[in-house]
């Protein structure tokens, strides 16, 4: 390891630490806190001005990262907006490259927490300055409107990576470097030893990108690893390839800059007929894999990687049980938007509304089930009646294979609301379909109790509350589910609900009707998953999280008495 790449890296971290210390104290307090501005008019004006023109500068061209000899090139991405984006990407040899990420994994480790900590935060201070470029890329490969984009594929991502860098960092500061153990023998001399630790990265680690957030869900594997000494195969979605390339472009050069070799972060890219992340899951040298993406090839994932500490978020049954409010019109239109926002391509995102087929207290009135079911869907339709405005909130649905899912899923129950295709003021050939909202009844089990990603939810009418606390405990304990929502002016049945999102481990949001949304996950406060059904066998972010990618090793020698 070079002295200068290791002494350059710590005045990063010197130049960071306020930053780091602050996460540090985040994490703990677990309050509101982000150091990324989530608003354009606080990055520089000619940073956001040439934004698109430098998003558009990358298309039609080849994107160059370090890497071993290329043995051939891949890149067919498409924007969900209507047009394709023309980049190619190297390919390696899968052996050439991991032996190269093996040979510069010794100097990566030698160099210290303090150095690899330092040269991360300086990454993500990179990546948040490039947030506005950025955005465009992760909008035109992922579907998601451009203000998502730039929040969730941004700032909102950065901070998840500085999250797991203050995870890492805590954890590896508690195991201090040298100690002098000392332990009294009466009469006779004391026994001494002079110890030290030694904080050691398990080995390669794998993160598989997913289409449609491949910034958010790619950062918390990527840095977690890459700060407790792992170097990092970022295995690329084919349909969202350019921003996780960006991100790794930014990660290269730092490392490149402070002398260690940049490939220590690699970037992969497959196609649909050539598929490689089954091989290099298995690959014994790849000792970590991080996964987000179907419960199929997650489980398989779990079963067969078995030389590797595997973190999977798959498929879940997000949920909601309305049991009473005190305004059905507030809860609508927070459900509306939460149904709305990026066309229910978010994993967080309600697919199961459980409501009561005798009806529901509004207030001092009552409400059927019907005029419930009525409302929901007449507030999606009020929400999204402006196309504009629609079109900024639902994005473009990133997959052909989920526009033709809305299509087939209309015969699982009675419509009430149809999914329309709307036409994008800016982008004419954009994929763009509202949501579509069925009435199923508890017994049509097969129909809410599968995952149908995409803009599709299910209002389910159930025999009473008690019987939708039950329902939605049993598909959830059966397939998962990352959120939980619940509406009750009643103790009682609050209770009884805060019992079950434990008994099932599942994020509970109660009577949200204002300006938060229970698709929403903070950084620094609310722990993405938990890890204890079968959505995700891991959380993002907790101490587990990081602390499963290195081990301890001590040595001993006499001391002097």
């Amino acid at each position: 390891m070079s002295t200068t790449a290791r002494a350059a890296a710590l005045e990063l971290f010197e130049h960071h630490r306020g930053t780091l210390e602050r996460a540090v104290q985040a994490i703990s307090e677990r309050g509101y806190w982000s150091p990324f501005p989530e608003s354009l008019k606080q990055y520089p004006e000619e940073a956001v001005k040439g934004a698109q023109a430098a998003f558009e500068a990358l298309l039609g061209q080849h994107f160059a990262l370090v890497g071993p000899e290329s043995v051939g090139r891949a890149g067919a991405e498409r924007s969900p907006y209507g047009f394709d984006l023309n980049v190619s990407y190297d390919q390696y040899d899968a052996d050439a490259l991991l032996s190269r990420q093996q040979a510069a994994l010794p100097a990566w480790r030698d160099a210290g927490p303090k150095a690899r900590v330092g040269a991360c935060l300086e990454i993500l201070q990179r990546l948040n300055a490039l947030s506005p470029t950025l955005a465009h890329a992760v909008m035109h490969t992922s579907g998601q409107a451009y203000m998502m984009a730039f929040q969730a594929g941004g700032p909102h991502a950065q901070d998840r990576g500085l999250e797991v860098l203050a995870y890492a960092w805590r954890a590896m500061a508690e195991v201090p470097e040298a100690a002098r153990w000392t332990k009294p023998q009466g009469k006779q001399d004391p026994l001494v030893l002079d110890k030290r630790w030694h904080i050691v990265p398990r080995g390669l680690s794998l993160v598989i990108a997913c289409s449609t957030f491949p910034t958010w869900n790619t950062y918390p594997g990527l840095f977690a690893s890459l700060a407790t000494g792992n170097p990092v195969l970022v295995k690329a979605h084919p349909g969202s390839i350019l921003p996780v390339a960006m991100s790794v472009k930014v990660a290269q050069d730092v490392l490149a800059e402070l002398g260690f070799d940049p490939a220590l972060v690699s970037l992969v890219v497959d196609t649909p007929e050539a598929p490689v992340s089954q091989r290099l899951a298995l690959d014994p040298r790849v000792k970590l894999v991080d996964f987000t993406g179907s419960s199929a090839f997650g489980n398989w994932l779990e079963d067969n990687a078995r030389q590797a500490q595997v973190f999977t978020e798959k498929a879940g049954i997000n949920s909601v049980i309305i049991d009473s409010v005190r305004d059905i019109k507030a809860v609508a239109r927070n459900l509306a938007f939460s149904l709305s926002l990026y066309s229910g391509q978010m994993c967080t995102t309600t697919q199961a509304i459980y409501v009561p087929r005798g009806g529901i207290r509004n207030g001092d009135e009552s409400l059927s089930f019907d005029e419930v079911a009525q409302t929901l869907a007449g507030a999606v339709k009020s929400f999204l009646a402006d196309n504009e405005r629609a079109c900024a909130v639902i994005g473009a649905i990133q997959s052909e294979a989920t526009a033709l899912r809305i299509q087939d899923c209309r015969q699982l129950g009675e419509v009430l609301l149809d999914s329309e295709a709307r036409e994008h003021p800016q982008f004419p050939g954009a994929r763009i379909h509202t949501p579509l909202l069925l009435k199923v009844d508890a017994a049509d089990r097969e129909a809410y109790s599968e995952e149908r990603f995409g803009p599709i939810a299910f209002v389910i009418a159930t025999d009473d509350t008690a019987h939708s606390l039950r329902l939605a405990g049993e598909v959830i304990a059966e397939k998962g589910a990352l959120t939980l929502g619940v509406y009750s002016t009643d103790e009682a049945v609050l209770d009884r609900a805060e019992g079950l999102s434990q008994d099932v481990a599942v994020a509970l949001s109660v009577n949200f009707d204002g300006g938060v949304f229970v698709n929403q996950s903070a950084a620094f406060s609310d722990f993405h998953a938990s890890g204890g059904n079968p959505a995700a066998n891991a959380s993002i972010t907790d101490g587990a999280f990081v602390s499963r990618r290195f081990v301890t090793v001590q040595s001993r020698r006499h001391g002097a008495a």
